[in-house]
């Protein structure tokens, strides 16, 4: 199971509903949770709030993230121009499963508008209950920084 202290949040407006439904799930599991934004469904910029929520990794205050936008795809890569952050995009559970045990993920990434709370509840409990494997996968993580 993956050590948790507060959980770092971040969505756009397209991934703002969904973070909705993480929120009363974190809630539910009694599970603490920072929330870097967005708060509606305004437009606004990915980017913000996935670098926010990085910062927030990287020193410390939050561990793990969870981000959420429409695809996915933008705030992923936003959160993995830092050199700290692996987040891996997962729209089924397999997927979260193997970015925890082969890639020590630290952040999910869903897309907001391609999953519903049934899915995402069964990502977000596979992605909290696996651990990272270790061994040689340790070794290809620690190459991925320039």
């Amino acid at each position: 199971m993956i050590d948790m202290k507060t959980i770092g949040l971040a969505s756009d407006h397209a991934g703002f509903q969904l973070k909705q439904y993480v929120i009363q799930y974190l809630n539910d599991k009694g599970l603490q949770y920072k929330d870097y934004g967005t708060y509606s469904e305004e437009s606004c910029d990915y980017s913000d709030f996935g670098h926010a929520l990085a910062r927030g990794i990287e020193n410390g205050e939050v561990y793990p993230g969870i981000a959420i936008c429409g695809s996915g795809e933008g705030i992923s890569m936003t959160l993995n121009k830092h050199q700290q952050i692996r987040a891996g995009l997962c729209w089924i559970p397999e997927i979260a499963h193997l970015i925890r045990q082969h890639n020590d993920a630290n952040v999910l990434v869903m897309p907001g508008r391609f999953i519903d709370n049934e899915m995402a509840k069964k990502i977000m409990d596979e992605f909290f209950a696996t651990d990272f494997e270790g061994g040689r996968h340790q070794r290809r993580i620690d190459k991925i920084p320039l």
